[in-house]
């Protein structure tokens, strides 16, 4: 391109801007509020460099051709990678410990981390868990994602060292292994562990497809990206996936509370179904 395209290339109009948060609606269900638009911007401008498009108006057209869907698949993933870290907002970790010593979770516990992203979450559940059963108990963690390039990442379980100040010495000694050599600087969930760990692709908008329900589900950090229709169809499909008095956590920036009758607080940002 030339200096003058590739400068004008970058400006998204309002307009465009508006059909990329069409787009990403009816793929996901996330809802883009409009100062997200630098964000957008800066995300998907390497894609019509990388691709030679003069601007988003062509870029709109790729992620519209249904043969494209490779493209549409990396878009989404671009516009849809969040923050993520272990054993984030402690005072679930705490909730989930209680639960274990009442016995409401227990050694054949199923738990789903319903937005995992690059799936510390997912781990951080799975640690608490083998902290107190140990690894030989069927315990299982589900871990799902819209973004196929933060699963790639999750399903790896490889993380920079310096990521694991959250996780208590004890537990790394136990269940990580620690980089050396060309890997000096990195840890890794041994395989033990990563054993009683899935991933897979989900979206939320959808009802996962699964034959056994959960003791418990994080839903954290994720609803603040959809409106309130589409959260309470989100809720509802969870309450579809949860045994009758299981437990749905949600970030404490986010409220539930009259959702639906069968879920009663149990603390801030704690519910339990009760059918």
């Amino acid at each position: 391109m030339t200096e003058l395209v590739m400068r004008e290339s970058r400006y998204i109009s309002d307009q465009q801007f508006k059909q990329i948060r069409e787009w990403l609606y009816q793929r996901s269900g996330i809802h883009l509020n409009a100062t997200k638009k630098s964000l957008v911007t800066g995300r998907l401008y390497k894609r019509l460099t990388e691709l030679d498009l003069a601007d988003f108006d062509a870029y709109l057209k790729v992620l519209r051709n249904p043969q494209q869907t490779q493209e549409a698949e990396l878009a989404l993933n671009l516009l849809t990678t969040n923050e993520t870290y272990f054993f984030r907002e402690p005072k679930h970790f705490d909730f989930l410990q209680q639960l274990i010593e009442q016995g409401e979770v227990g050694k054949r516990a199923r738990i789903w981390s319903a937005a995992a992203s690059t799936g510390e979450e997912a781990f951080s559940i799975a640690l608490s868990l083998a902290r107190q059963f140990g690894l030989h108990e069927p315990w299982q963690v589900i871990g799902t994602d819209i973004n196929t390039r933060v699963l790639q990442h999750a399903r790896s379980s490889i993380y920079p060292l310096m990521d694991s100040h959250k996780i208590a010495s004890g537990l790394l000694k136990a269940f990580c292994l620690k980089g050396v050599g060309k890997d000096e600087g990195w840890f890794r969930l041994r395989p033990e562990l990563r054993q009683h760990v899935q991933f897979q692709q989900h979206n939320l908008m959808q009802p996962l497809q699964t034959s056994q329900k959960f003791d418990v589900i994080f839903l954290r950090n994720v609803l603040i990206y959809f409106e309130l229709e589409d959260k309470k169809r989100i809720v509802l499909n969870m309450l579809e996936a949860l045994k009758p008095g299981g437990y749905l956590l949600v970030g404490h920036s986010e409220s539930i509370h009259g959702y639906d009758p069968r879920l009663l607080q149990q603390r801030p940002a704690c519910y339990r179904y009760q059918p």
